[in-house]
């Protein structure tokens, strides 16, 4: 079962997780991001984001309310949006990462909301040995509908020339981050380094879902941000909800 979905618009794209353990992790990712995709078109302020994220979350709540059998069920989400000033806004909550490659440098933007990052932050265990802790998919921060549940909002350069990558950690519990830093420096295609990455995750024998994300900072093309064309859902996001936007 892909319990992953994702969308890419020339406004903004996003990848979410279903959490792993809970009921129903498919339904969880694929309703935040449709209803998060399709509430919400074009650039956007940063208190706006929030809303639409408080608004999709409550979304998720709507479902158990509905049926007490989901109750659990919960995401991660990782978002890259065009702000209304022209910046570009990186909303986060999990374990699923942002990596942004500029001057052929690729580093990380999120921070992880695990257990094991807590323990790294702490100095009480290395950063070799939390690559194979076994509690390593532990995650201390998901959306599932509750009342405290919150995705931070932070505010990045919007540089001509930047390459953004959104995933799920079926890619980076696998890959080590050179592989993907070459992989993603190597091919033009966005769409196509996006694959590569896959591909890459897939040969190192991941056991977990992987989706990638590839986004290019491009100069203003003049057309509208709020126009549909151009979006599209993926993963478990487009298996549940075929209408669009």
């Amino acid at each position: 079962m892909n319990q992953d979905a994702a969308f890419t618009a020339p406004w903004g794209a996003a990848v979410a997780d279903g959490v792993g353990g809970g009921p129903a992790g498919d339904l969880a990712s694929a309703a935040f991001v449709h209803r998060l995709a399709a509430g919400r078109v074009g650039a956007v302020e940063p208190e706006a984001l929030a809303t639409s994220v408080r608004a999709a979350n409550w979304d998720l709540r709507a479902h158990v309310e509905r049926d007490v059998t989901l109750s659990g069920m919960a995401t991660t989400f990782t978002g890259l949006f065009v702000s209304s000033a022209g910046d570009l806004l990186l909303a986060h909550t999990g374990d699923s990462r942002a990596y942004r490659l500029r001057d052929a440098a690729l580093v990380q933007q999120s921070r992880d909301d695990s257990l094991v990052q807590a323990l790294l932050e702490q100095g009480l265990v290395s950063a070799e040995d939390a690559l194979a802790h076994p509690h390593r998919n532990i995650i201390t921060a998901s959306l599932g509908g509750r009342e405290r549940d919150a995705a931070s909002v932070d505010v990045h350069e919007a540089r001509i020339g930047d390459r953004w990558m959104l995933c799920s950690d079926g890619l980076t519990d696998y890959v080590p981050e050179a592989e993907i830093h070459a992989m993603l420096a190597w091919h033009a295609d966005p769409a196509v380094a996006a694959r590569a990455c896959v591909e890459l995750a897939l040969t190192a024998g991941t056991h977990d879902n992987v989706t990638v994300v590839v986004c290019d900072v491009l100069p203003d093309s003049g057309a509208d941000a709020g126009e549909t064309a151009g979006t599209a859902f993926y993963g478990s996001a487009a298996v549940r909800f075929m209408e669009g936007l």
